[in-house]
């Protein structure tokens, strides 16, 4: 068995010795049969009651209470710890239950509540003994994403998101039953931070995650909540540049491909990259034509910004530990041909371009979306020496990063209270040439203060 946690050890003694057990379940148990170290433990604890559940839980200091009626503590960051529960069903939505603890439930019966046979896994915290009364261990050795049963599972549409994630996740096939089911589910009744809770697992979390969107079409669920998606559908693109397909087929590919490139990002920009690039060529069903016998899409790229708009509302999409996501994932739509466009310019592009650049999107995650595009678009049966390659964009990133622009444009120089020492006083004509002299510095004639004044001081002579 594998080394636990001291304080999920600590609990399970303390269970143990007022007469119950503690049972890891859920998530940690599935990981670990896969072999993933376990980042959360789940424990259910079989044979105490509520209070003195709480006695024992009261020990481990602070504890953040989410269900006392039913007994479900969170101590830490990584730990929950609950009694084993009836869900009954009791109105429409996802929150329409009513949830009844009862820590003499039999182990059969607490797992068959959970969604698939991989999450109804139990293990005895002390002992090590596997408690799989659904041979979910079987499923996870066949790669199978099956749910634990059948009239229950679509009491709760979340599930069939849940579905998409596990599935991409752990790139296990879904069982056809299972599948039949949730075609079954209408999904509307999600708020939209759940749905937004799972396609962000989806995303960061799976190394393919085009396997779970794919499921998302085929369940029915782009459908039913995302019609920019679906609008990718069928939409043709030149084959001499695509030769993968339509544009629903590429932005599967660019969104793997900018999975790859999202190590080492903190949450927000992870988020903003893959965001990015799956909403990067939503602007090519209004714009797309046949003309002069090619297939041309011009002006998608701010096409693409009013249903990026509207799909990241339907997602609640927007600020993240202080950085602006929602802005950052428009602005990577507006932007993501720019760094083909300055490599492929005919006159060489100045450093003021790219200064003036990094003050509406960060270059360094351009770089990523911008890449993630060229390079989604080698299909495996395509010949190698007809792939696409990325040296627009490692040409773009070695630029800003000469510059010193990865992240954002220099800061300004010049500030307001050089202009008040040369005896100015705040006014439109003040911000006038605080802007002037900054476009200067982006261009590269000013590079001091000292410069910055004197173009200060003669534009106010002036």
């Amino acid at each position: 068995m594998s080394e636990i946690p001291e304080k999920v050890a600590k609990l399970a003694e303390s269970v143990r010795s007022n007469g119950g057990r503690a049972m890891l379940v859920g998530g940690c148990v599935r990981d670990e049969i896969m072999g993933i170290r376990p980042k959360d433990w789940d424990v259910e604890v079989y044979g105490v009651k509520p209070l003195k559940l709480r006695e024992i839980i009261d020990t481990f200091g602070l504890v953040n209470v989410v269900g006392e009626a039913f007994a479900v503590y969170k101590i830490g960051d990584d730990l929950d710890v609950s009694i084993p529960r009836r869900e009954r069903k009791v109105s429409d939505g996802h929150r329409g239950f009513v949830v009844e603890g009862d820590p003499g439930m039999s182990f059969h019966e607490a797992c068959s509540r959970r969604d698939f046979t991989i999450n109804a896994i139990l293990k005895d915290a002390i002992t090590g003994e596997i408690v799989d009364p659904f041979d979910g261990s079987g499923d996870i050795g066949r790669g199978l994403l099956k749910m634990v049963s059948r009239e229950t599972f679509g009491e709760d549409s979340l599930r069939v998101l849940r579905a998409a994630q596990f599935a991409a996740r752990f790139e296990f096939k879904l069982d056809a039953e299972t599948a039949e089911v949730c075609k079954s589910i209408d999904v509307t009744d999600l708020p939209k931070e759940r749905i937004w809770g799972e396609l962000e697992k989806l995303l960061l979390r799976a190394a393919r995650p085009s396997i779970g969107i794919r499921l998302l079409y085929d369940l029915g669920v782009v459908r039913q909540l995302f019609p920019e998606l679906e609008s990718l559908v069928g939409v043709p693109q030149e084959p001499d540049w695509h030769p993968e397909g339509d544009v629903d087929v590429h932005t599967m590919m660019v969104v793997d491909e900018a999975r790859k490139l999202i190590d080492g990002l903190d949450r927000p920009r992870q988020v903003a990259v893959m965001l990015g690039a799956l909403c990067h060529d939503l602007g090519k069903p209004p714009t797309t034509e046949f003309i002069d016998g090619r297939t041309r899409s011009r002006g998608h790229d701010e096409a693409g910004v009013e249903p990026t708009l509207t799909f990241l509302d339907r997602l609640g999409v927007h600020t993240l530990d202080g950085f602006d996501v929602r802005d950052q994932i428009v602005q990577l739509v507006r932007y993501h041909l720019k760094p083909g466009e300055y490599y492929k310019s005919k006159n060489p592009v100045g450093d003021g371009a790219f200064r003036r650049l990094a003050r509406k999107v960060e270059p360094d995650l351009l770089y990523r979306v911008a890449k993630a595009d060229s390079l989604g678009r080698n299909p495996e049966w395509l010949p190698k020496e007809k792939w696409f390659d990325s040296a627009a964009q490692e040409w773009f990133i070695e630029k800003v990063k000469a510059l010193d622009v990865e992240r954002k444009a220099p800061d300004p120089i010049l500030m307001g209270r050089h202009l008040i020492g040369l005896g100015m006083t705040p006014s439109p004509r003040f911000r006038e040439i605080l802007d002037k002299v900054y476009q200067l510095q982006l261009d590269g004639v000013v590079t001091t203060l000292d410069q910055a004044v004197e173009r200060a001081r003669s534009m106010i002579g002036g």
